[in-house]
């Protein structure tokens, strides 16, 4: 397995997305802060998105930002999207990181379930510590709980396998290198749209008002077909690995 940056190897994009693609709902792509972030991110912290190549082919990528963190469960950021404001607002007024967040790991198809998200974990986390950054950690979005809307990601959280270990796939990744769940991220990601982008977004018909339960949502998609607006609050939780 080779890692390479997107910087290294612009003409791998387009291969890097369509991995990214295959592994997130549509309506995840549509949340403001990413799109007004984004290309800072690739701008000030090129180092820390890698694509994971098999014989000169993308099979998955992951990437983080460096942020100023504290160490305390207080100080960790909302979720993802304050993660991405925190990282580059620091870097904009000269904050020193102290901290790696893992923000998006896939892998193609071809190679799920063989290890491969716990390599790129690792070469994300062996650039951490070479950069001198004295912690990593990420606000989860656990694999499963898309099946548990109704549930509380605390609760979820606390749901464990006879071995001690998680139910769920993502967050066993991360305890098998070695973090700990710290707390949930309640308003980690919000995405916001018209009635029809969410029938676009989510493949499926609203005829009323009210929450609905949306295949990929972690929690509950509000309606409100008299504003015509549709909104999506996801929990996420954090974790640390150092």
């Amino acid at each position: 397995m080779e890692f390479v940056t997107r910087i290294d190897r612009p003409d791998l994009h387009d291969s890097a997305e369509a991995v990214f693609r295959e592994d997130w709902p549509e309506f995840i792509f549509h949340d403001d802060v990413p799109t007004n972030y984004m290309v800072r991110v690739g701008k000030y912290f090129p180092r820390y998105d890698v694509m994971a190549l098999d014989e000169g082919r993308v099979v998955a990528g992951g990437w983080g930002v460096p942020m100023a963190w504290n160490g305390t469960p207080d100080d960790l950021p909302a979720g993802y999207d304050d993660t991405l404001i925190r990282a580059v607002q620091g870097r904009e007024a000269g904050v020193v990181p102290t901290c790696l967040s893992f923000m998006a790991v896939a892998v193609g198809s071809s190679l799920a379930r063989r290890g491969v998200a716990g390599e790129v974990l690792a070469e994300l986390t062996r650039r951490a510590l070479d950069d001198g950054l004295a912690h990593v950690v990420a606000p989860l979005r656990p694999t499963w709980k898309a099946r548990y809307p109704l549930v509380s990601m605390a609760e979820y959280a606390s749901w464990t396998r006879p071995d001690g270990l998680s139910i769920d796939p993502w967050i066993r990744t991360h305890q098998r290198m070695g973090a700990r769940v710290v707390r949930p991220a309640h308003e980690s990601m919000v995405v916001e749209g018209s009635v029809a982008e969410w029938e676009s977004w989510a493949d499926m018909p609203f005829p009323v008002s009210g929450d609905y339960v949306v295949p990929g949502a972690l929690n509950l998609v509000l309606i409100d077909r008299e504003h015509d607006r549709g909104v999506y609050v996801e929990e996420n939780l954090w974790v640390q690995h150092r």
